[in-house]
């Protein structure tokens, strides 16, 4: 390779150093709007503490507002990648906005939770490779799939 592609090379690549290093000034927003704790999923539910683990563990980091975001969040472009599932998680369902919900939409939520949960669509496979503890067995997909049933049956 001669001197002059040399460095144009050392020229990209210092120039994608100094675009990463600029881009970490652009941070997601990461605060929680107020909204009303006792119209939250588990608190109009009472699920066992079993259900509520697993709820926790595979559920509410992307759709409710109890996010917790882990330390790569703050770095950009992952943290745009991360609050763009966040945001079209809770787009789709918001545990923490549940008794906002008419009865048939959160009946038809319910019904959409079984059929994610049973068909392995949820939680997302990106999201169990980075969060071991939201990968369910099958045993914790049925205790899942079981309390979304009664939930609509009642």
């Amino acid at each position: 390779m001669g001197n002059k592609k040399k460095r144009i090379w050392r020229w990209v690549a210092l120039a994608v150093v100094v675009l990463f290093i600029v881009l970490q000034f652009f941070k997601i927003d990461t605060s929680v709007p107020k909204f009303d704790t006792d119209k939250d999923f588990i608190a109009m539910t009472a699920p066992s503490d079993a259900v509520v683990t697993l709820l926790k563990n595979a559920c509410y980091d992307c759709h409710s507002y109890a996010t917790e975001y882990p330390w790569y969040a703050e770095v950009t472009p992952i943290s745009w990648w991360l609050q763009h599932h966040v945001e079209e998680g809770r787009e789709h369902l918001n545990f923490s906005l549940w008794g906002t919900y008419s009865t048939e939409k959160s009946m038809h939520k319910l019904e959409e939770c079984t059929e994610e949960v049973e068909g392995g669509e949820m939680p997302l496979k990106s999201y169990t490779f980075a969060h071991g503890d939201a990968k369910l067995s099958a045993k914790e997909k049925a205790t899942l799939v079981a309390f979304f049933d009664r939930l609509r049956k009642e």
